[in-house]
Formats: structure tokens, C-alpha cells, sequence
């Protein structure tokens, strides 16, 4: 979706400019969408008819350049694709909650270790995201819902790092990661026994990451 919005934003354009106002964006970071993908994705969506080829141009001895518009169909996806955004929750994918499944495979001391310095990071990203929504780059430059967006993304740091910090405390005052009734569950005590090795239970002692 973004890549036809903005096609039908800044229309007609190269694929070039496309993709210098989506790193402009940071929308690798936040979108998923990678700056190596951008012209195989003018191409597949010109394909499937949402775009046209308005122009081909080429200056000197550098690359052929192709210029795109949005198709009346491109034009219907876009807001089909808007509105189903606009109107449905989704969870969004995130690689620590796979890792957080996994909890007790890791020993206590380093999890709230990994814990506390998630929150740091967390943290220096919400500053660092204050720090732009209070520039002039962002007040001047941006339109104001760009602002709103930074509002959103310092809310969701700020609420995670607390989390993390209350999480590591429980994980810290040795409260069981179990109901007593599945404490003995096959499955539990292999999971258990392996993390006791890791801690150096069992003899050596393990290191565990510093708090940066």
C-alpha cells in the first residue's frame, strides 16, 4: 500500500523519487517496506495493472528512467487496502514476543538482565524520538499528523519499557513461571533442567550479558 500511495501522491514519478521519499520516511523501519524492493514492486504492481508506465526517459549515460501513474484500478486497491487498514486491528509481528514464549529457557538472572536492558533501549529510542518530534525538521517540515505518529510511537516505548521493568522484578523475586498443578509436567522439568545447566547448577558457571 504504501508504495501505490505514494506513486498516486506524488504521480507522475520515477521509481527513483519513490524511493528517496520512503527512506525520508524511515518506512524501512516501520513499514517493512526495503529500498531494494521498491522497483521490483513498481514492476509486479504495473504487471497486475494498479500502475502505468507514463514515460521512459534517459539523460546522458545514466540508467533509463521509468515514470509511473496510478490505474483506475490502482486507484480502487489503494482505497480498499486504506480502509482495511484504517479499520482493522492487527497484531503486529514481533520477534522478541517468539523469543518471550521461551521465558523459562533462559536462567532468571539473565532474563531480567535482557529485560531491564530492553527498557534502556527502549527508552533512548523514546528520547531520541522526542528529540525529532520537538525539532524543526518535524515542526516545519512535516505535515502535522507526521507528528501525531511520533506521539504514537514515544506512547508504545514508554508503555513497553515499564512493562519490561515490572516484568523483571516479578522474574526477579523468583515467582513460579507455572499453576503448581503443571510444575511437574514432563516437558517443564526438561525445559527446567536444561536452564539450570545453562546457570551452572550443574557445574560452570555461565556469563551473563552485561546491562549496557
Amino acid at each position: 500500500m504504501m508504495i501505490l500511495g505514494l506513486v498516486r501522491w506524488m504521480q507522475p514519478v520515477h521509481g527513483y523519487d519513490v524511493r528517496r521519499e520512503l527512506l525520508s520516511w524511515s518506512a524501512d523501519e516501520w513499514a517493512n517496506v526495503q529500498p531494494g524492493s521498491i522497483y521490483h514492486a513498481l514492476r509486479k504492481l504495473t504487471e497486475e495493472g494498479l500502475l502505468r508506465e507514463v514515460a521512459t526517459e534517459q539523460v546522458g549515460a545514466r540508467p533509463a528512467r521509468t515514470t509511473y501513474a496510478v490505474t483506475e484500478k490502482g486507484e480502487d486497491e489503494f482505497e480498499t487496502l486504506l480502509r482495511d487498514m484504517w479499520w482493522r486491528l492487527r497484531t503486529p509481528v514481533d520477534p522478541f514476543a517468539a523469543a518471550f514464549s521461551f521465558l523459562p529457557a533462559l536462567p532468571r538472572e539473565e532474563a531480567t538482565a535482557a529485560l531491564r536492558n530492553r527498557a534502556q533501549l527502549l527508552r533512548a529510542a523514546h528520547e531520541s524520538m522526542r528529540a525529532s518530534l520537538d525539532s524543526d525538521w518535524v515542526r516545519k517540515s512535516k505535515p502535522v499528523h507526521v507528528g501525531w505518529m511520533f506521539e504514537l510511537w514515544i506512547a508504545r516505548a514508554e508503555a513497553e519499557a515499564g512493562w519490561c521493568e515490572r516484568i523483571a522484578e516479578r522474574i526477579e523475586s523468583g515467582v513460579s513461571y507455572l499453576p503448581d498443578e503443571l510444575t511437574e509436567a514432563p516437558g517443564w522439568e526438561a525445559m527446567r533442567a536444561q536452564t539450570e545447566r545453562l546457570a551452572g547448577v550443574d557445574g560452570g558457571d555461565r556469563e551473563v550479558p552485561e546491562n549496557e
